[in-house]
């Protein structure tokens, strides 16, 4: 009887041992496989959305400033130049 639960103890430890290596085991290798798996797409999806995104944003914002800045000058020009023929028409 004793025999049987020295046996069946150690059987038991025995198992837990296992667990123990398998789920050590396991965890280390799901760490790794999914550091490597994240870094790689977080790097190819963020190159990726970060070019669409800052080729958008620059492009908004280019047209912004190339409008608002050629407006101001054309509008400035032009109304220097009705200034100055009105002057003239005047001198």
């Amino acid at each position: 009887m004793l025999l049987q639960t020295r046996l069946s103890s150690s059987v038991y430890f025995r198992y837990i041992y296992i667990y123990i290596y398998l789920y050590l085991n396991i965890s280390i290798y799901l760490s790794i496989y999914l550091s490597i798996y994240l870094s790689i797409y977080l790097s190819i999806y963020l190159s990726i959305y970060l070019s669409i995104y800052l080729s958008i944003y620059l492009s908004i914002y280019l047209s912004i400033y190339i409008n608002i800045h050629f407006s101001y000058r054309t509008s400035f020009t032009a109304s220097f130049t009705s200034l100055e023929t009105t002057l003239l028409m005047y001198n």
